[in-house]
């Protein structure tokens, strides 16, 4: 694609990072057939090629962002199966991101809007405040057919029936292997996650210290800032990354590390470009060497041998969820595991589309979210799985409201499969958090 940038706008990093990527893409149209919501609306304005078309326009011209770019832009997933497909190896997330900045920096979003997205980045990647947030949501969701705005009903209806009791073992502390020590790693515990299952974090604890490794809850390390990253808050992405990059660096210039782990795909998309994030500040280096180890929690375990089991009467159906299959092209290893622990795993037709829950996508885009969210639950169904497995907690919470198939973390069956406890979500109780130290 040709492009006019100035030499003046050029300057500016995230620009010429910008006009690198338009520049290679070629137009032919092979991500239309992959994205999501050029599937659902059929508008070319909601496709990966229509969305650089109006990138383009607003850039070169360095004008401010107008309604109906700003509507196109925000109805896009970030799955980043585009990114898969394109042959020509467009970059589309560094793109995008660029225009969501761009966005947030040029476009003044009706009050209402504002305000709600402004909640959302002052509640979500805070664990306290969103369990507060969640208890409330608990309260109304009762109430949520009364609601105008059908984000806010989204909001209410998101509230699980249960929230559980904080885990102390997201403090920062050490769990030492059981066994000689094989590796050494910190665990992101993450931000939502630890609100919404405390049973996924406890569970890899579990299974990297039977496994060999010695697993570090690090202090200051929380939001990886991916939530506020995709809304274009950039100084409120860095400030929480930033907190991870010192937390971690800390603990490599000390004891050392051989991985960050991370079990939840949409912070692991993230963490692993904030190298790119960083590029041009003060962190850049420490940015650089976090990136270059963190890990998927499913990469490490095929590091660490996950022993083989004995067949298990289980049917899992595999959900790819589109961080990890696509923002980290991590496609086998997930299935890979759960095959060698035993499970017989099946996948569903179109495992490559999004379920529509994109971090605040499903909150703020409902009605989308909703018909993504149908067919990827029918499709899923379609196996008759005893349970539906992924590795993604945003997946987790989407495809679970609306199926009655038990919905757990990859890590949690692999955790039960070499004796750790079977997952609560299969008997749909338990909520009592075991004290791992």
């Amino acid at each position: 694609m040709q492009t006019h940038f100035s030499e003046a706008q050029l300057k500016d990093a995230a620009t010429a990072r910008s006009n690198e990527i338009l520049r290679t893409c070629v137009h032919c149209g092979f991500c239309t057939a992959t994205c999501p919501t050029y599937q659902v609306l059929g508008d070319e304005l909601d496709s990966p090629r229509g969305r650089i078309y109006l990138i383009k326009d607003m850039l070169e011209k360095g004008r401010p962002a107008d309604e109906k770019t700003v509507k196109h832009i925000d109805r896009c997933l970030s799955c980043l199966a585009c990114m898969t497909t394109c042959p020509s190896g467009v970059h589309y997330m560094h793109l995008v991101d660029h225009a969501r900045e761009y966005i947030e920096q040029t476009y003044k979003r009706p009050l209402f809007e504002r305000m709600l997205r402004w909640t959302l980045a002052q509640i979500l990647p805070y664990p306290t405040r969103f369990r507060l947030a969640l208890l409330g949501a608990k309260i109304g969701r009762p109430f949520a057919a009364l609601m105008p705005d059908a984000r806010l009903r989204a909001m209410l209806e998101m509230a699980p029936k249960q929230i559980p009791p904080v885990s102390r073992n997201d403090d920062p502390q050490v769990f030492p292997a059981e066994g000689p020590r094989k590796m050494r790693v910190a665990l992101m515990t993450g931000c939502a996650q630890r609100a919404l299952n405390t049973d996924i974090n406890d569970a890899t604890i579990r299974l990297l210290t039977r496994l060999g490794a010695e697993v570090v809850i690090a202090e200051g390390a929380g939001c990886c800032g991916a939530l506020t990253h995709h809304m274009g808050k950039t100084a409120e992405s860095h400030a929480t990354a930033a907190k991870n990059i010192r937390a971690w660096w800390r603990e490599m210039q000390g004891e050392g590390l051989d991985a960050v782990v991370i079990n939840t795909s949409g912070c692991g998309t993230t963490v692993k470009d904030y190298g790119h994030m960083f590029r041009n500040e003060k962190l850049a280096e420490e940015a650089k060497a976090v990136a270059g180890i963190a890990m998927d929690v499913s990469e490490v375990l095929m590091k660490l041998d996950l022993p083989k089991g004995e067949k298990q009467p289980l049917k899992i159906a595999y959900h790819a969820a589109c961080s990890l299959q696509h923002g980290q092209q991590i496609k086998t290893y997930p299935k890979d595991l759960l095959k060698r622990a035993g499970y017989e795993v099946v996948e569903p037709k179109d495992s490559h589309l999004c379920c529509g829950s994109a971090g605040t996508y499903n909150l703020m885009q409902p009605e989308i979210s909703k018909q993504l969210k149908a067919r990827k639950v029918e499709t899923l169904e379609a196996k008759t799985p005893d349970v539906i497995a992924a590795g993604n907690i945003g997946c987790m919470m989407q495809i679970g409201s609306g199926t009655e198939t038990p919905v757990v973390h990859t890590v949690e069956l692999l955790d039960w499969a070499t004796g750790g406890p079977r997952p609560a979500a299969l008997d749909r109780e338990g909520m009592a958090v075991p004290i791992l130290r």
